[in-house]
């Protein structure tokens, strides 16, 4: 017996070494592979693209990088750095070039130099996110220039990296900056509406708007969902929750509470705020769900299904059912209501610009409202929830 415990920690003991040894290989070889590319890339000059245009590519690169910088010792740091990590670099020595490079090539990265030549990096932020939204710009600038940095913000800059800076610092910097990006792009919501002809959670589509088929929409976007018996489950819809993002706490309608359609049924908290939903129909509050209350999480998923607020015996269903959408009627009413949100909002970021914040026109985002102030909250609440 002891043998055989023996033979199975030695067994174990080696398989560990050998995997750690495979990946040690491995990792050597991205790393040489890399530093191949690194060094082809020094003697390359794409004349045809861009005069000064250096070019270091790798295989299932992280990240494709364009930097831009009259100083050619900044653009060798950020190659030499960036590629071995393996992301895909691009360097140019001018913004005339770097936005002929953006019109022809997809990056999810232009870092651009503050103080140039002919086009500061103030101007190339404003032509790249006018030429290409999708791409995110990063100013590269000294210590001298960061109150200038944090302006561009205001023109769509996601951030700025103060030189001189160590290695260690810039690889650091764009793994959060990485990170940024792809939690901007999950949250990014498509103006688009989904129906769902299968009642199940898994159908419902993260980046655009849901509607199951057979469930009534209401005018302030509450869902309704009835049976034979007039009994009717009511929740928040897809567009409320998508917009309005995290939901910390439900105040459920007590049981038994007799209710008309247009008064306050139940109500939603986001850390000290609180939209308070009006009832769509009148009836009386025959059950609330419990096991939401305690599981809010599960919105994220799909604010339909099991995850209703509360149920009422309705006493008026027949008329008020009438000032409800379903199907393509409720498709017709959520477009129009994304692009009310989508001109509302362009409104009132007009008077809100706040540092570091940048949306671009046209855009909408899963939690869009958390990153409102107050009172631009309370207008949008206002023109979507409580009509």
């Amino acid at each position: 017996m002891a043998l055989l415990i023996l033979a199975v920690i030695i067994f174990i003991i080696a398989d560990i070494v050998i995997r750690m040894v495979v990946k040690r290989l491995t990792d050597n070889k991205l790393k040489k592979e890399r530093e191949m590319v690194l060094q082809e890339s020094l003697k390359l000059d794409f004349t045809n693209e861009a005069k000064t245009l250096k070019r270091a590519e790798v295989a299932n690169p992280k990240a494709k990088i364009l930097c831009v910088d009259d100083e050619e010792v900044i653009l060798s740091s950020f190659r030499k750095i960036l590629v071995l990590d393996g992301y895909a670099v691009d360097t140019v020595e001018t913004g005339q070039e770097a936005l002929g490079m953006i019109q022809r090539h997809h990056y999810d990265f232009v870092f651009t130099d503050l103080k140039m030549p002919l086009m500061d990096g103030v101007e190339v932020t404003k032509s790249v996110k006018h030429l290409r939204p999708d791409i995110d710009v990063i100013i590269i600038t000294g210590y001298a220039s960061v109150e200038t940095a944090v302006e561009t913000m205001k023109y769509g800059a996601m951030d700025y990296v103060q030189k001189p800076f160590t290695e260690d610092e810039l690889l650091d910097f764009v793994k959060k900056t990485l990170i940024k990006r792809q939690d901007k792009i999950q949250k990014q919501l498509k103006p688009k509406v989904h129906i769902s002809h299968v009642p199940a959670s898994g159908d419902f589509v993260k980046g655009e708007f849901s509607i199951p088929g057979g469930v009534f929409i209401s005018k302030n976007h509450t869902w309704v969902s009835m049976n034979q018996e007039g009994i009717a489950k009511i929740g928040i819809d897809d567009f409320a929750k998508k917009l309005i993002g995290r939901v910390y706490a439900i105040e459920l309608p007590n049981l038994g509470m007799n209710v008309k359609a247009g008064q306050p049924l139940f109500t939603i908290k986001q850390g000290n705020r609180s939209i308070t939903f009006n009832s769509p129909v009148s009836g009386k509050v025959s059950q609330i769900n419990t096991l939401l209350k305690d599981n809010l999480d599960a919105l994220d998923i799909t604010p339909y299904e099991r995850n209703w607020v509360c149920a009422l015996d309705t006493d008026n269903l027949d008329n008020e059912i009438k000032s409800m959408s379903i199907g393509k009627s409720a498709v017709a009413f959520y477009q129009e209501d994304i692009q009310k949100f989508k001109d509302l909002m362009e409104d009132l970021l007009k008077s809100e610009k706040r540092e570091g914040e940048y949306i671009e026109n046209g855009q909408i985002y899963i939690g869009q409202l958390e990153k409102l102030n107050d009172m631009n909250w309370q207008k949008v609440v206002a023109e979507f929830f409580v009509r």
